[in-house]
């Protein structure tokens, strides 16, 4: 007898729905439990898969990020589905490397603008840097969001609000943009509003690695690099590290903090004890 795919994959679904506000939480989730349901079809039901066979299974992905992410989502499964939520104690997560995020210089930036001829481009670009913003905030503002010197950032992450500081030369780079596309609803819409509301994710990244190829920059360039790129010379111009953690809408201030070691400027300012001694 096999498992019961259609079952458990449906139930899941309608569980992860009331308990994750983000859709994509519930997509990605979903698709994990999916893959973890297919791994075992043999087995009768997921309460008698062994724990032993599942850290087998997440061992099956190379990556620590990956096997992390399908632990969270079997755990969820178990927890809120089977109505399990002490099978997976015993499976400890994955250390991460504690990498030291990579960003872009100024001039790298000034790059990629100059090059960028698209109007709505060149406005997503800038929003991003200038305001630190995640690209999922980018891609929910709306026209009515955008105030005298701030952005209302709404339901961003973990579904809380915040105000983001709005430079007086980008409102009006925002509002020649609005005159030229007279965007509906979202301040960015698809390339046919009238089907695709919403700009997608997978086309900011893509018109961003094309202009950093024209651009001649060897780096990975995606939209949360500019996110940390923010972060990090706000950092170096002196903003507060308890007022960029509002900011970017960080609940933890250790998650703020990585940005110091990024600062390059800012540790070069940094004076050694042996400086007060003659040698």
């Amino acid at each position: 007898m096999k498992m019961e795919f259609r079952k458990w994959h449906d139930r899941y679904s309608t569980d992860s729905k009331l308990k994750y506000p983000s859709i994509r939480t519930q997509e990605n989730y979903l698709c994990s439990v999916g893959t973890f349901l297919n791994y075992f079809e043999n087995e009768i039901e997921p309460k008698s898969i062994s724990t032993q066979s599942i850290k087998e299974w997440l061992l099956t992905f190379e990556t620590i990020n990956t096997r992390n992410h399908k632990l969270c989502a079997i755990k969820s499964f178990y927890e809120i589905t089977v109505g399990m939520p002490l099978k997976l104690d015993k499976i400890p997560f994955s250390k991460k490397d504690k990498k030291v995020p990579q960003i872009l210089e100024e001039n790298e930036i000034q790059a990629i603008i100059n090059c960028c001829t698209n109007l709505k481009h060149k406005t997503i670009i800038c929003l991003l840097y200038a305001c630190g913003l995640r690209i999922s905030e980018i891609l929910n503002l709306k026209i009515e969001h955008i105030n005298n010197d701030t952005l209302d950032i709404i339901l961003a992450k973990g579904r809380k609000d915040r105000i983001v500081p709005l430079p007086l030369r980008l409102k009006d780079l925002i509002y020649k943009y609005i005159l030229e596309y007279n965007p509906i609803e979202y301040l960015f819409n698809g390339q046919f509003p009238e089907r695709e509301l919403q700009y997608s994710e997978r086309s900011i990244n893509a018109f961003l690695k094309q202009l950093a190829l024209k651009s001649g920059i060897k780096k990975n360039v995606h939209a949360h690099l500019l996110r940390h790129s923010y972060a990090t010379h706000s950092l170096e111009q002196g903003t507060s590290i308890v007022y960029l953690q509002e900011i970017l809408g960080h609940n933890n201030p250790k998650t703020t903090s990585i940005y110091l070691h990024t600062s390059r400027k800012s540790i070069g300012k940094v004076h050694s004890p042996i400086e007060n001694l003659n040698f």
